[in-house]
Order: structure tokens, then C-alpha cells, then sequence
């Protein structure tokens, strides 16, 4: 869509949405972590999924990625959560 689809009010929000979008990611996928504890059979298996997602979003390396998904120990990805955090 055009920003003329949008009052200057929608637009502001739609670029503020999308400047927090590595926070958003981040915070998303702290809550994954918690929720791969947690979680058996079919859910979990979607949960690594999601993150997996969640990290690409926030460019960790894809053989990063690969190990961690290999390995399925929600600690590693929890440990990703924390470098990342630092970086900010």
C-alpha cells in the first residue's frame, strides 16, 4: 500500500513498528525459550520452528542456527537470547 493510505498518525506508527522490530524479535524470542521448556511433542516441535524464524530475523548466523536446531536444547538458544541482549 501507498503511505497516501494512511493518516500521518498510521504512518507514524507503522515506522515506529518497524524501527522497535529487532527489539520485538528479541523479545519474542526469550518468550520461545521459556515456552521450549515447557512444551512436548507436536508444540515443541513448531516452537523450534518459530525460533528458528525468530533468528534468522535477527541475523544469527544460519550455521548457528543449524546447531542449535540439531541439538534442540532450549539452554543454547537461551544463551543466543543473552548475546543478543548484550548487544544492545
Amino acid at each position: 500500500m501507498a503511505k497516501q493510505d494512511f493518516t500521518p498518525h498510521q504512518q507514524k506508527i507503522i515506522k515506529r513498528y518497524y524501527d522497535n522490530q529487532d527489539t520485538l524479535q528479541s523479545q519474542r524470542l526469550a518468550e520461545l525459550v521459556a515456552e521450549l521448556y515447557l512444551a512436548e511433542g507436536k508444540k515443541r516441535e513448531r516452537l523450534w520452528q518459530s525460533a528458528a524464524a525468530a533468528m534468522q530475523k535477527l541475523g544469527v548466523p544460519q550455521s548457528r542456527i543449524d546447531h542449535l536446531l540439531t541439538q534442540r536444547k532450549p539452554e543454547l538458544v537461551a544463551q543466543v537470547v543473552k548475546e543478543l541482549e548484550g548487544k544492545k
